[in-house]
């Protein structure tokens, strides 16, 4: 599967397509910047996942992703935005705008793990997304439907920050601790209405959990909720 890497700085692309390389075999292609990319994807190139950097010269990760999800045969592709620590008001941005989420520099390996496994696994999965209606959701809430975008993005924000937090809790054998996060994530599921979520980390074994099988939960759950949010967009919650 083709991954692409947008960044202007030569040093990060280089780690980040090393850190995708050693996740799996994938053909990566790399861009030098927003506006490079932007011409790869205008001649072709159909990546299944974009990694990009958010501050670039001449076109910036955000105006990048305006370009993508305003074009037709790749507004599907899942935009993974590379940001530093102080740019989570650019970020919330991003999400409700169709980011599929966000890792932060200095990488780690595990932040991009989970982005290949939740993303370019979900045609294989079968999950079931089964969730409540938007519209039931909007009105049990007592919100619209912008702000149900933002919650949904802050939930998956926190699934991104929890899968790393778990599973260094787990390799410290520390179960207890772990599934005390696994029950508010569960809780998180159970208020936006995300029911086969729900049931899915409820199914997991509080005394036996492992590593693997916490993660592909969680990257199910994070699929549940970038399924929810684009029928919310596509006036699901009208």
């Amino acid at each position: 599967m083709k991954v692409l890497v947008v960044d202007d700085d030569v040093v990060s692309r280089m780690v980040l397509m090393h850190l995708i390389d050693s996740c799996g075999k994938f053909d990566i292609v790399e861009a030098e910047d927003g506006a490079d990319a932007w011409q790869q994807l205008e001649d072709g190139l159909r990546p299944a996942i974009c990694f990009c950097d958010l501050r670039m010269p001449r076109l910036s990760g955000m105006e990048l992703l305006q370009r993508v999800k305003g074009h037709a045969e790749i507004n599907t592709m899942p935009f993974v935005l590379v940001t530093s620590a102080n740019d989570k008001d650019t970020v919330q941005e991003a999400t409700q705008s169709g980011a599929a989420g966000y890792i932060v520099k200095p990488f780690q390996a595990e932040q991009v793990r989970v982005h290949l496994v939740n993303f370019l696994d979900q045609a294989a999965s079968g999950y079931d997304h089964h969730a409540e209606e938007p519209a039931a959701t909007l009105r049990r809430l007592g919100i619209n439907a912008e702000r149900l975008l933002v919650y949904l993005s802050g939930f998956q924000n926190q699934l991104t920050a929890a899968s790393g937090d778990i599973d260094a809790l787990l390799a410290k054998g520390l179960q207890q601790e772990a599934h005390a996060r696994i029950d508010r994530l569960h809780a998180g599921c159970v208020t936006l209405g995300l029911e086969g979520a729900a049931a899915a980390l409820k199914s997991l074994d509080p005394g036996a959990l492992s590593s693997d099988t916490v993660q592909s939960v969680l990257a199910d759950v994070v699929r549940a909720v970038i399924h929810q949010s684009g029928l919310v967009r596509q006036g699901g919650a009208a």
